[in-house]
C-alpha cells in the first residue's frame, strides 16, 4: 500500500495566478510558506521557512481566484507530485508541487486572525446584475456552493 498525501499550514507569498487551459479548466499558482522556530543548546531561538509550490484545479482554483490573497494563512491538503520541463534556454527542470484536494481559509474575511468553524464563511460575496457584469464573463461562485 502507498500513500502520497500532504497537509500544511502556512501563509500565502503571493495572490494565486489563475489561467485557464485550452480544454477550459481552470488552475491556480501560489506558494506557501511554513516556518519552523526551536531553540538550539545555546538557548537561542531559531527559525526556518520552507516555500511550498501549490497547483489547484477546477472549481477549488476558481475559489482560490476569487477569496485569497498574499498574506492568508491557509490550510491546504493534497499530494505531492513531481514534474519536469525542458526551459526555452534548453534546461531540463523539474519541481515538486502540492496539488490540492482541500483547502480552508484560516483568516477571517477582514484578515483578523482564524475563526471559528461556521456553518457558512464570514465574508460577503459580491453581487452583480447580470452574467455580463461579472469579472472576465465567468459564472458567479456563490458561497453555498464552496465545498468547505
Amino acid at each position: 500500500m502507498d500513500l502520497n498525501k500532504v497537509m500544511i499550514i502556512g501563509n500565502m507569498t503571493k495572490d494565486p495566478d489563475v489561467r485557464t487551459t485550452p480544454s477550459g479548466q481552470s488552475v491556480a499558482n501560489f506558494a506557501i510558506a511554513t516556518n519552523r522556530t526551536w531553540t538550539d543548546p545555546n538557548g537561542s531561538k531559531q527559525g526556518s521557512v520552507e516555500y511550498h509550490n501549490v497547483v489547484v484545479w477546477g472549481k477549488l482554483a476558481d475559489i482560490c481566484g476569487q477569496y485569497l490573497h498574499k498574506g492568508k494563512k491557509i490550510y491546504v491538503e493534497g499530494r505531492l507530485q513531481t514534474r519536469d520541463w525542458e526551459g526555452q534556454d534548453g534546461v531540463k527542470r523539474k519541481t515538486t508541487e502540492i496539488v490540492v484536494q482541500d483547502m480552508i481559509m484560516l483568516d477571517s474575511a477582514r484578515g483578523g486572525g482564524a475563526t471559528q468553524p461556521q456553518s457558512k464563511p464570514g465574508f460577503s460575496e459580491p453581487t452583480y446584475e447580470t452574467p455580463a457584469e461579472l469579472p472576465n464573463n465567468q459564472e458567479e461562485i456563490k458561497v453555498e456552493d464552496i465545498p468547505f
